[in-house]
């Protein structure tokens, strides 16, 4: 299979369930559900794993109890740490608060700044993935272009994302420009662009060419928690196009992965995703 390389995050994500949605003003009784393996980082690394892929991370954590845990968690579901950057701060942690349908809201401190090393040798990655703040990410991503697929996440702002397929979901693209979707994308990721895939949940996703734009359907799903549903999307895109499928039948897999992902009281792939997978390499 395909050698991925990830820039995103490894986070520790404590779990706060609340006891009703939220609302402006209200009061709330939670549960807590402790600590759990998060980030984009996980949430898309392990079901590439899973796949078969040879998948290596690119992130930081602190030197700390926490940080050694990230690390070990990440390292036993099969993602290459060794690319992995220690900072002398404590890891931040992340608070999901979930609400009992399955929505929920992120609350976490400043990350401290995340600079990249030299770029490697690109001539040892098939695919390169970006969804992460981190400086140097553009000169990485430059490098790669001509020798290694690049997939990224459109950021919170509108920095720019060098590569041939951009992601974002229809709720990032609120605001952002009156430019049509297309002449957007390429303002971000540059001329080497070939797809931009714009997600809008059970409404399935538009993917934007230099020839027109087409809609797939998404995957019908039990929903019981969100987090995590968009990496797994961006997996499951990234794993199809690594099997030579054409952009809508990866754009398919990536709807079947997000659905197994929401069904999941997780971020981080669940069992059903790893079934599927199992049972896909004896087809």
């Amino acid at each position: 299979m395909a050698s991925i390389l990830l820039i995103a995050n490894l986070n520790c994500d404590r779990i706060l369930k609340l006891n009703r949605p939220l609302e402006t003003g209200g009061r709330y009784h939670y549960q807590d559900g402790g600590y759990r393996l998060g980030g984009g980082g996980a949430n898309t690394g392990i079901g590439l794993v899973w796949a078969g892929h040879n998948v290596a991370l690119v992130s930081q954590v602190g030197r700390d109890k926490i940080g050694d845990w990230l690390m070990a968690e990440a390292s036993t579901q099969g993602i290459d740490c060794r690319l992995m950057q220690r900072y002398e701060q404590n890891t931040c942690e992340m608070l999901l608060v979930m609400t009992p349908d399955g929505e929920r809201t992120i609350i976490r401190p400043e990350r401290p700044l995340f600079e990249l090393a030299a770029p490697p040798n690109w001539s040892n990655w098939d695919a390169l993935y970006i969804n992460s703040s981190a400086e140097g990410a553009v000169s990485w991503a430059k490098t790669a272009l001509k020798q290694t697929l690049v997939m990224a996440q459109l950021a919170k702002d509108n920095r720019q994302r060098p590569c041939h397929i951009l992601i974002a979901s229809k709720a990032d693209m609120q605001g952002r420009s009156q430019l049509s979707p297309w002449e957007y994308a390429l303002t971000i990721a540059g001329e080497s662009l070939q797809y931009f895939i714009v997600t809008d949940g059970e409404s399935g996703a538009m993917v934007y060419h230099n020839k027109g734009e087409q809609h797939v359907a998404a995957q019908t799903a039990n929903v019981i928690d969100t987090t995590g549903a968009g990496d797994a999307y961006a997996a499951g895109v990234l794993h199809g196009l690594m099997q030579q499928q054409p952009i809508c039948q990866a754009m398919e897999e990536g709807a079947r992965w997000a659905a197994f992902a929401v069904a999941t009281q997780s971020s981080i792939p669940g069992a059903q995703l790893n079934h599927y997978l199992a049972g896909q390499k004896h087809l």
